[in-house]
Formats: C-alpha cells, sequence, structure tokens
C-alpha cells in the first residue's frame, strides 16, 4: 500500500470488533474467536512499532463488556492474563512500553499483580507506547480526571480558574500522550462505543468491514493511506 512514512499519524486508536462474529461464521463459540484475535493484535503492534508510530491504543475489553455472558467474561480474563505472560517479554526485547489503561480494581488480584509486574517491567522502554484498554470507558475516564482535579481543588491545590483542557488532558489515563490522529473500527460497525471519548475529539474515523481476527498489515496500511489524503482542519474552516 502506497503512503507516506512521513505523515503517519502519532497515536492510533483500534476498537478490535468482530471476534464473535469471526468464530460463528466458523462454526465456532465466541471464544475461539478471542484466541485469535491475539494475532490480529501482534500484527498490529509490528505494524506500529516498524513504522514509527508513537502511541497504539487498543480496545481490548469495555466496562460495559461485565454484561456479556459470564463463560465469556471468564474466558477473557483467562485470555488476557495468559497474553500478558506470554507476549511482554516479546514487547519489552523490542523496546515497547506496555500500558493497562482502564478500572484495574474490578480484576482479581492474580490479573492486577501482573498487570503491575508487566508494566514495571517495560516502564523505562523508548520506543512504541502500547496502551490496552480493559475494564475502560470514556466516561470512566473523564469521571475519574474530574474526580482528581476536584480533589485537588477540595485540597487547596488547585484553583477551578487554574483547570485548562491541558491539565484535564494529562488527568486522563493516557495522560501526556499525544490525541488521537486515527481511529480505526473492525466489523463493518460505525460507533465510537464508548471509547477515549476526549482524545478522539479530532482524530479521523476509518471503518473496516474486516472482522478483527483478519485484521492485517494490509489492512492497517490502507487505514493509513486513507488517513494521509484527508485533510486536518482541526475545527477550522
Amino acid at each position: 500500500m502506497d503512503y507516506n512514512t512521513q505523515k503517519m499519524p502519532k497515536h492510533v486508536a483500534i476498537i478490535m470488533d468482530g471476534n464473535g462474529r469471526w468464530a460463528k461464521e466458523k462454526g465456532k463459540l465466541r471464544v475461539f474467536g478471542h484466541q485469535n484475535g491475539v494475532k490480529a493484535v501482534r500484527n498490529a503492534v509490528n505494524f506500529a512499532a516498524r513504522n514509527e508510530i508513537k502511541v497504539l491504543t487498543l480496545y481490548a475489553f469495555s466496562s460495559e463488556n461485565w454484561s456479556r455472558p459470564e463463560s465469556e467474561v471468564s474466558a477473557l480474563m483467562t485470555l488476557f492474563m495468559k497474553a500478558l505472560t506470554s507476549e511482554v517479554k516479546k514487547l519489552h526485547s523490542n523496546n515497547i512500553k506496555l500500558n493497562i489503561i482502564g478500572d484495574k480494581s474490578a480484576f482479581t488480584e492474580d490479573l492486577q499483580k501482573r498487570i503491575i509486574e508487566s508494566e514495571i517491567l517495560t516502564a523505562k522502554n523508548t520506543g512504541l507506547i502500547l496502551n490496552i484498554a480493559a475494564n475502560y470507558g470514556g466516561y470512566w475516564d473523564i469521571v475519574n480526571a474530574t474526580k482528581s482535579l476536584a480533589e485537588k481543588v477540595k485540597a487547596g491545590e488547585l484553583e477551578p480558574q487554574e483547570i485548562t483542557a491541558e491539565l484535564f488532558q494529562s488527568s486522563l489515563a493516557t495522560k501526556e500522550q499525544p490525541p488521537v490522529d486515527l481511529l480505526i473500527r473492525t466489523s463493518g460497525e460505525q460507533r465510537i462505543s464508548n471509547f477515549l471519548l476526549w482524545q478522539i475529539a479530532y482524530a479521523e474515523l476509518f471503518f473496516t468491514s474486516v472482522l478483527w481476527p483478519d485484521f492485517d498489515e494490509n489492512v492497517f496500511s490502507e487505514a493509513i493511506s486513507v488517513y494521509q489524503q484527508r485533510e486536518r482542519r482541526f475545527g477550522s474552516c
């Protein structure tokens, strides 16, 4: 795919959708789709790292996903644990910094411990920043940032008039990272689904009918090419 390597987006976010439908098409249980989605994650991370994208944020598990059948949620948590165990050393060896963003308090103690260990191992890496959004929701992120700033005002550490968009951004889960330039959603759905609501304010959107397990570097490259053909105005005429 033809694209300009000098105009790569700094921050790409992906809503990884379609695992269940992919599995259904093959006569398998939904968890089979989630398992095969891990390969697509590797493809996306490799592409982003190789093309010097600064930040890649993947929507792995939303705060609304707890309402799914208990067996599926349990399988997703098990898969998450296994992926952290098997993939984090590879990420570290490739100088990738891993962040798990979302309300981690709902996870088991073992999973929380594994998350902390993974983040500590990769904390000093200087390459691609990989955010995995797990038990994440845009509403949660904004409310959490608001509470954080409100506590500082209450403690006398901050005056209300000192709150700016930049300060608010630094209180979000993505903190000092750049805003999202390109948002990709697979499976043909054209919704934001409560993902990075603040961070995608001026993002370009790319929707593809490809189901997540089939997402590869060709699809990622197509999204980059389309992004580079658009004129970004950031609200101006």
